[in-house]
């Protein structure tokens, strides 16, 4: 995990940034559907869980973008080099959820191979962190699921007033419509960091690797 600090003045959306973190504080979010059919199948096929998949895919695609990963240290601005995703884990047990996080790998096979040994480890740990030992990274986001329920508008709010500009994801209850069988995803950023346009290339090149995640996986 590295940090690499940036020169706002130097920065092409700096005014930009400046404007929207001190000035006119502002954060926006968004819920489209995912074409999540090809996955689906595929995940049946190869017999593999399909959250770990979201969970990489997602990561994966937030990683391609500085824009994603800014963030500030020591009173100082950057990014990381990446995220690691920090996600809920359910317990049937008491209906309750205690947070996890799994460190990102290019190589989904290794991935998803660490994301099935936290399951084993900590996955009967309740309390707000599976893993107590430790506090989640420094470049952790929150992506996550909302299996029970289908909806169209979902905003993650914060009411803590702090420099955090990673971006919140949340997946939905799939639903058929037609012969496909979509996702509601939402997300919620920080204006200062991106824009409509870095969400758009994001979703596209999101939809493209749902719809070939084939070629990801080696086992």
């Amino acid at each position: 995990m590295k940090f690499t600090p940036i020169d706002l003045n130097s920065l092409p959306r700096g005014q930009v940034f400046y404007y929207f973190s001190k000035m006119a504080p502002t954060g926006y979010s968004l819920t489209v559907n995912m074409d999540i059919t090809a996955l689906k199948v595929y995940t049946k096929e190869k017999g593999i869980k399909f959250f770990p998949c979201y969970l990489w895919l997602v990561t994966k695609n937030l990683n391609s973008m500085t824009e994603f990963k800014m963030a500030e240290q020591d009173g100082k601005l950057g990014f990381f080099d990446t995220l690691t995703p920090l996600y809920a884990h359910f317990h049937d047990d008491d209906k309750t959820f205690s947070l996890m996080w799994t460190e990102y790998n290019e190589d989904f096979g290794e991935f998803y191979r660490s994301y099935l040994e936290n399951q084993r480890s900590f996955g009967e740990n309740h309390g707000v962190l599976c893993q107590p030992s430790t506090p989640p990274p420094p470049n952790s986001y929150t992506v996550s699921c909302l299996p029970w329920v289908s909806f169209t508008h979902f905003a993650v709010h914060s009411y803590e007033n702090k420099p955090y500009y990673f971006p919140s994801v949340e997946a939905g209850k799939f639903f058929e419509d037609g012969e496909r069988l979509l996702m509601p995803l939402s997300l919620t950023c920080h204006h200062a960091a991106t824009d409509g346009y870095h969400v758009s290339r994001f979703l596209e090149a999101l939809q493209n690797d749902m719809d070939n995640f084939g070629r990801y996986v080696d086992f």
